[in-house]
């Protein structure tokens, strides 16, 4: 796909996120004379074109007051993983949760699942929630905690700040 002026227009708006209003695509063809119906319009065409990946919630939780974070890999199953992973991703304490290649020898996990907690405690109990969920199909697991929010940005253009 080509992005024209207006799609970069679009893109360079919506790069630090959207505004937090109930019609977040109107105010952004607002303040780039768009219609709302455009604005959308573009936007999905630039995501089923893969320009756009996708269009979400990227909370601070640690504002939140979500301080104990942390990573948990598992090593599933092969022939399980896709359908354990899309139960995983559902648990409401998980706000993402992928299927990665294994870096063997060292590195044998294939699920990565966020999940949040205001105490290590707390995610040490949704941890073993999950490995509850997954029973037989996990041979191991660990999980690191995040320290501090390394990248909370939306998309940047090249050669655009």
């Amino acid at each position: 796909m080509t992005l024209d002026a207006t799609d970069r227009r679009i893109l360079k708006a919506t790069a630090s996120g959207l505004p937090l209003t109930p019609h977040p695509f109107e105010e952004v063809g607002r303040w780039l004379f768009l219609p709302e119906n455009e604005v959308i319009a573009r936007m999905q065409a630039m995501q089923d074109d893969g320009v756009i990946r996708r269009v979400a919630v990227a909370p601070n939780h640690y504002a939140l007051g979500m301080a104990a974070n942390g990573m948990s890999v598992w090593d599933l199953d092969d022939a399980r993983a896709e359908g354990l992973g899309a139960q995983v991703g559902a648990l409401s304490f998980v706000s993402h949760c992928y299927l990665r290649p294994r870096a063997l020898p060292d590195w044998p996990y294939n699920l990565f699942a966020m999940l949040h907690g205001r105490t290590r405690e707390e995610v040490e109990a949704k941890r073993a929630e999950v490995a509850a969920l997954l029973g037989t199909a996990c041979r191991s697991n660990d999980i690191l905690y995040s320290t501090r929010i390394l990248k909370k940005t939306g998309m940047r253009l090249a050669g655009e700040g």
